[in-house]
């Protein structure tokens, strides 16, 4: 089955030329102006990917996802805006954005970022657990239990995690997990791992007292 994708673009040509190219890849499709149908949506399709703009009537799109995350939806979002500050990027992946494309944006670049997205998150999980100190991954159902306690996470930050721990003892440099998790792609430069990791060390250890992630300066991460 084809991957399905939820565009939300309040531009209607810019949304119907998205809508287009990724319909001559072989995607589904379903567009929206504005995020006022999207749960409806999420509840009753299943949803491979999203792709958010920012700038939404009623609603600020990073915001919108946000929301989503605090509920546990954890489809994987690409955003596409014009907000192009690094402190704006940056909020865009703080608020749960697996990626973020500027505008104005080529269409091969967006249609290869999907398919990086897809292929990191569309992989077939092992059956089982996999544990590191208190940390418990469940594989089957992607989900993680730190001291009996469910922890959410995107998508990436699940892959992220299951990397470290299935490379205990071993640092592992940026272009490793470049490649490995993000699918080794061009686009994705150094600062998007620092980004995901320092989101995830937020999830995983809020109050900084158990320090599972080290980083190696000028070389990478490994576990403590």
């Amino acid at each position: 089955m084809n991957a399905l994708i939820l565009i939300v673009e309040d531009e209607e040509d810019i949304l119907e030329l998205m809508e287009f190219n990724l319909g001559r890849e072989g995607f589904e499709t379903i567009g929206f102006l504005n995020t006022k149908r999207v749960a409806e949506v999420l509840a009753e399709e299943k949803v491979d990917l999203i792709l958010m703009d920012r700038n939404l009537p009623g609603t600020e799109g990073s915001e919108y996802i946000a929301s989503l995350r605090r509920q546990g939806i954890n489809t994987p979002v690409i955003f596409i805006s014009a907000k192009d500050k690094d402190e704006e990027i940056e909020q865009g992946f703080e608020r749960g954005g697996d990626d973020y494309l500027t505008k104005p944006f080529r269409m091969k670049e967006l249609v290869l970022r999907v398919k990086a997205i897809l292929r990191r998150t569309q992989k077939t999980s092992n059956e089982g657990n996999i544990t590191y100190r208190d940390i418990t991954l469940n594989l089957a159902s992607r989900t993680l239990i730190i001291e009996n306690a469910p922890i959410e996470l995107t998508k990436l930050e699940f892959d992220l995690l299951y990397a470290l721990i299935s490379n205990q003892n071993i640092v592992l440099d940026r272009e490793y997990l470049l490649e490995h998790v993000w699918g080794g792609d061009e686009m994705y430069q150094d600062r998007t791992v620092n980004v995901a990791i320092n989101r995830l060390k937020e999830k995983i250890d809020p109050d900084k007292s158990k320090e599972y992630i080290k980083t190696v300066r000028g070389v990478g991460y490994t576990l403590c």
